[in-house]
């Protein structure tokens, strides 16, 4: 199997002291694990094609093709690509934008977009009163104004909590109930509804729905099939799985995510 370069090392952002820089990489040429790492420079995360996964601030985050994640300056985090996965990364200085100070998922404009591709074109020293410097203060005026979307799953260091979400996240079609998951970490049904909402913000229910939406995004992106996500997933039919996508983001996959149309 070919060796592939860490994604870490292909760019520092902090070496610039530009507004904003714009990097683009091809995970097929890179490492899919990017391990846990921090920086300067806020950091907006966006996959032109497949899917990225990025734990931040006790949360796990998709990244499908319309949304990115925006991490801000000095909260570290880690990453996991598809195989197929194109990402553009926009690092952007502290103080430069009013962009939160916690992280977020943003929906992603097609200007927005076009405005990141062609900011990957301008060298990473740029003036400060060149095009690419207006274009860049132009760009982040109009990422401050885009919608947050909820693509985040909240985990917790609790080891109880920990133990069910890594077994839900090697096995997502479990459909165990929260009194069995009560059983088998050694805790009451009552003491653990309320140490799930303590740790996550969410109800049982809430967090494995949450749990299956991340899942679902993750698995669409990267090509596979409405109908084995909807088993990969646990549910008795795709029409049962397409109602739980369309109340969570508001819209079919094939709306969501155009390229899934086809696979339905």
């Amino acid at each position: 199997m070919p060796y592939r370069s860490s994604a870490i090392a292909s760019v520092d952002p902090d070496t610039s002291g530009a507004t904003a820089i714009a990097h683009r990489l091809d995970f097929a040429d890179h490492a899919s694990e990017v391990p846990t790492h921090i920086h300067r420079k806020g950091q907006l995360i966006l996959a032109s094609y497949g899917a990225v996964t990025c734990t931040a601030a006790q949360n796990v985050w998709i990244v499908p093709p319309n949304c990115g994640i925006w991490i801000p300056g000095g909260v570290s985090h880690s990453a996991r690509a598809t195989a197929n996965a194109r990402v553009d990364y926009l690092f952007v200085e502290i103080g430069a934008s009013s962009l939160p100070d916690h992280c977020c998922a943003l929906e992603i404009t097609p200007m927005i977009r076009a405005m990141i591709d062609r900011l990957a074109a301008e060298p990473k020293d740029y003036p400060p009163d060149s095009h690419a410097a207006r274009l860049a203060r132009v760009m982040l005026d109009e990422l401050a104004e885009m919608p947050r979307q909820g693509l985040n799953l909240p985990v917790s260091e609790n080891t109880k909590i920990r133990t069910i979400a890594d077994a839900l996240t090697t096995e997502p079609s479990d459909r165990s109930t929260l009194a069995d998951w009560a059983q088998r970490v050694a805790m009451s049904e009552r003491s653990l509804a309320r140490l799930m909402i303590q740790e996550t913000g969410l109800t049982f229910g809430r967090w494995r729905q949450q749990l299956h939406l991340v899942v679902a995004l993750r698995e669409l992106a990267s090509g596979t099939s409405v109908q084995r996500v909807a088993a990969m997933l646990g549910y008795e039919s795709v029409n049962a799985f397409i109602t739980m996508f369309r109340k969570a983001v508001g819209s079919t996959p094939s709306r969501y995510l155009p390229s899934v149309k086809d696979r339905l």
